[in-house]
């Protein structure tokens, strides 16, 4: 019996060959814009076994639209953009591709720090109006020394952990499974486990990144009174998604303590590649935005593609689904 694969996002060419070398029973149907339009209409077209897809709306009407479908294959770490509840309902495992971006997301992350302490953006915007103000820009405070407070401390916590170390920062890492031992493996400060905890924590930092999956625990989480417990001033990182983050409450932040934003994600973010789209948060002095861009590197992207191959290799020789983050359904 034939196995379709569909990929409804841009994939990375070596993905392509692999899944292609897998052989007699393996029909790879690739249609990279399918996500930007008609997703559902896509998906009956082709009724693919398989589905991959990267950034995606996945609901459920696509994924009823495909009656053979057994597994839908997120190509990165984080999967808000799939109904679980629909795919659980099916039995249709959803899988993700985790840890895989984690260095190039760390990268980011202090692509953004460096570029808050030192006034990258601005500077560089001064230089093209050319306007030379080296008086303004020689100031400073350099990240050595700074305490840095990680919220998430998964793969990509490790890798901003080793970066940091590396910055000589202090570290304070705070998760929802975080302990004393852990803490200590890691080599960093306690950051505790509980919201009060993590409240402690910010008013000691100064800078704080966020590094959490998108779900009803930490649906705006960074909310008013998380930023009234930042230092004034302080830098706050989110690379992890617009969901987490009250905006309204970082807006009344940034102008009534003068944090310092770098964000990667935003609330109601277009999901394609590219969109007319205006953040209210990108006109406030001191943040600087980059556009989803965090696991955006050609390292990443190929570790992502040879483990979505992985995923349904393994699929294919022993039925069983790698990574998988839904429960098996009724």
């Amino acid at each position: 019996m034939s196995t379709t694969v569909l990929v409804a996002d841009k994939f990375e060419k070596i993905g392509l060959e692999g899944l292609k070398s897998l052989g007699a029973g393996f029909e790879l149907v690739n249609q990279p814009e399918a996500g930007a339009g008609d997703l559902a209409a896509a998906i009956r077209a082709a009724n693919p076994t398989v589905l991959i897809v990267r950034s995606s709306k996945t609901p459920k009407a696509a994924i009823d639209a495909a009656p053979a479908l057994k597994g839908i294959i997120r190509a990165g770490a984080g999967y808000d953009n799939i109904d679980l509840a629909a795919a659980t309902a099916r039995d249709i495992a959803v899988c993700n591709c985790p840890g895989m971006n984690a260095s190039a997301v760390a990268e980011l992350i202090f692509g953004l720090l460096l570029a808050l302490d030192r006034r990258i953006v601005e500077q560089s915007a001064e230089l093209r109006a050319g306007a030379w103000n080296k008086k303004e820009y020689s100031k400073a405070r350099g990240l050595k020394g700074q305490t840095l407070g990680i919220i998430g401390a998964g793969g990509i916590g490790r890798e901003v952990i080793a970066r940091a170390k590396a910055f000589g920062m202090h570290v304070i890492a705070h998760s929802l499974n975080m302990t004393k031992d852990r803490a200590a493996d890691l080599g960093v400060e306690f950051g505790g486990s509980t919201r009060a905890h993590m409240l402690d924590m910010l008013s000691r930092c100064d800078a704080v990144s966020v590094m959490v999956a998108a779900n009803a625990e930490s649906e705006r989480m960074a909310d008013a009174a998380f930023f009234a417990a930042m230092k004034p001033a302080a830098a706050f990182i989110n690379t992890s998604r617009g969901s987490v983050v009250d905006e309204a409450a970082l807006a009344q932040a940034i102008k009534a303590k003068s944090l310092r934003v770098g964000l990667d994600v935003y609330a109601g973010e277009p999901a394609g590649g590219n969109a007319a789209w205006k953040s209210a948060l990108a006109d406030l002095p001191g943040v600087i935005g980059t556009h989803h861009i965090g696991a955006s590197t050609d390292q990443a992207q190929n570790a992502v593609a040879d483990e979505v191959v992985r995923i349904v290799r393994v699929f294919r020789d022993t039925g069983r689904w790698e990574n998988r983050v839904n429960d098996a359904g009724p």
